[in-house]
């Protein structure tokens, strides 16, 4: 089942789309009932936002066993975790801010994990009935201030930019996160293409291993890490990602 948050008439819903295009309005929050108003429309009358209006995310590092190869680095013996900001978060469709203090900005197409319900101390046979659904996030990250700030152990303004945190369109709730292809696009020319079978830590493992020691919440977020492929882009351009199930998650990018 797809769900999408949607604006229509200066009013916010979520709601079910099917393949026609057509949207069955939610009689409320989607991590309550599944439940439908009677409400109707079509996507080609709303604008589609983010999942999640102001998530907390938790970011992964090195997560791929290939992208942590090109970056010569040995995979992580733990899940590398970061907590970013929600005010990074765009909608589809929205444009990337490349911000006057931008040296080296790269894309990051990543399989983002929306939590569904209150979740500590999971065992990793469990961990999945605790997501919501899945959509697509872009881990957008400055590198030059990325390279300064894990040389002083932290790691937040680098990826923490307003607009550095693109997601959607959709929510899949009936995925299997383990076997997914991910392809990312810059300008219609394909830059990542890999497959979640690449992760070092499964997306049931990175919620065990959260969930031990921080209670996770309805609309929480995990973004798992990127693939290798991993480079730079400037105001002009466009960065598509495709997740297999999921749908396409497109940016432009402008200069501040």
């Amino acid at each position: 089942m797809k769900i999408l948050r949607y604006e229509e008439s200066g009013a916010t819903h979520y709601g079910i789309i099917e393949e026609s295009g057509a949207i069955q309005q939610l009689a409320g929050s989607p991590f309550d009932s599944l439940g439908t108003s009677g409400e109707t429309t079509s996507l080609d009358r709303v604008r589609v936002l983010a999942p999640i209006a102001q998530p907390r995310i938790f970011g992964v590092g090195l997560n791929y066993a290939a992208h942590a190869a090109e970056s010569g680095k040995e995979p992580p013996p733990q899940p590398m975790l970061f907590l970013l900001p929600w005010t990074a978060v765009i909608n589809p469709g929205d444009n990337i801010v490349y911000p006057k203090q931008g040296q080296h900005i790269d894309y990051e197409g990543e399989l983002t994990v929306i939590i569904g319900k209150e979740t500590k101390d999971v065992t990793r046979e469990n961990a999945l009935d605790h997501v919501f659904g899945y959509t697509i996030g872009n881990d957008v990250s400055e590198r030059v201030i990325q390279k300064a700030e894990m040389a002083q152990g932290c790691m937040l303004i680098c990826k923490g930019f307003d607009t550095f945190k693109p997601m959607g369109p959709y929510v899949e709730t009936e995925l299997d996160p383990t076997n997914l292809n991910l392809t990312t696009r810059l300008n219609g020319e394909i830059r990542q293409q890999s497959n979640t079978s690449d992760f070092i830590f499964p997306v049931a493992d990175l919620i065990v291993y959260i969930s031990d020691a921080v209670t996770m919440l309805p609309g929480d977020v995990i973004m798992t890490g990127t693939p290798a492929g991993v480079g730079p882009f400037q105001p002009g351009d466009t960065i598509e990602i495709e997740i297999e199930g999921i749908g396409t998650l497109s940016n432009g990018v402008v200069a501040e």
